[in-house]
């Protein structure tokens, strides 16, 4: 019986980089005449052995992306010894980077896979922010991690789409007092909501040249100072009402915002 010949990735995490790499080679030679088995975590010489085992069967070649020194000098070693070939798909870019950038790598497994769910968790958390921005979908605001509540322009979808970028689920309520906020609002446990207030002035002067963009007369009663003074008490009441930390956004850059609201709820929370 014919032996098809057969790339061994070897990895002790998940073996996608080596993976795809061999895939990528594969395809130079038109692929379909190699078999690709991955052997995923692994953590011992007698998994590297049944390893060796298999690769004697026939014409193979040992595609590997090893960081934990011991196991990696074992492979080398036994590789040699049964002369079979064998390719370290990192480690020569890894010199390459440590006498470059004079760093020492961490030669930890798995860290791949910790960026790729951080990276998810991000993405995870931006849709979030998507769907309940703006009072859209009151039902959100149950499973948010952080919920701001306060009038327009105060900030609200600027900071929930910078607070989802740090992997925080991010819903936001607008306080307006011909439109009576949602039931779950006053579910929200202290810990998770935080209103945003501004000065009059500076709101005056935002919601003007608001308008201003619109192609809409700076008169308009959005910018009016009687209809500010409106808005801001209402949304004073409502805030008291939920009893949740009060933060002044008038001259605070966003990411200045973005760390106080994480401060304030991290107080709350412990408290």
């Amino acid at each position: 019986m014919e032996v098809k010949e057969c790339v061994y990735v070897v990895s002790d995490s998940v073996g996608e980089t080596a993976d795809l790499v061999v895939k990528a080679v594969a395809t130079q030679f038109n692929g379909g005449f190699v078999e690709i088995k991955r052997n995923a975590f692994v953590e011992d010489t007698e998994d590297i052995e049944d390893l060796i085992i298999m690769a004697k069967q026939g014409p193979s070649i040992i595609a590997y992306t090893i960081v934990i020194p011991a196991l990696k000098e074992y492979l080398d070693k036994r590789v040699k010894e049964e002369g079979l070939v064998a390719v370290d798909l990192l480690h020569p870019l890894m010199d390459a980077f440590s006498g470059t950038f004079h760093k020492n790598p961490k030669n930890q497994p798995k860290l791949m896979r910790q960026l790729d769910d951080s990276y998810f968790r991000k993405i995870e958390a931006i849709e979030f922010a998507v769907k309940y921005d703006d009072g859209r979908d009151p039902r959100g605001l149950l499973y948010a991690d952080i919920v701001l509540v306060g009038v327009s322009r105060t900030s609200k979808t600027p900071l929930s789409m910078y607070l989802a970028h740090k992997c925080y689920k991010v819903a936001n309520v607008p306080l307006v007092p011909e439109v009576a906020p949602p039931d779950e609002i006053y579910q929200i446990p202290r810990g998770k909501c935080v209103g945003l207030i501004i000065s009059p002035d500076k709101l005056n002067s935002i919601r003007k040249e608001r308008l201003k963009n619109l192609g809409l007369t700076s008169q308009a009663n959005y910018a009016s100072f009687e209809r500010i003074l409106e808005e801001l008490d209402y949304a004073e009441k409502i805030m008291k009402r939920i009893g949740c930390p009060v933060i002044n956004v008038s001259n605070k850059a966003i990411e200045e915002t973005a760390d106080y609201i994480l401060n304030v709820l991290k107080k709350e929370r412990n408290s």
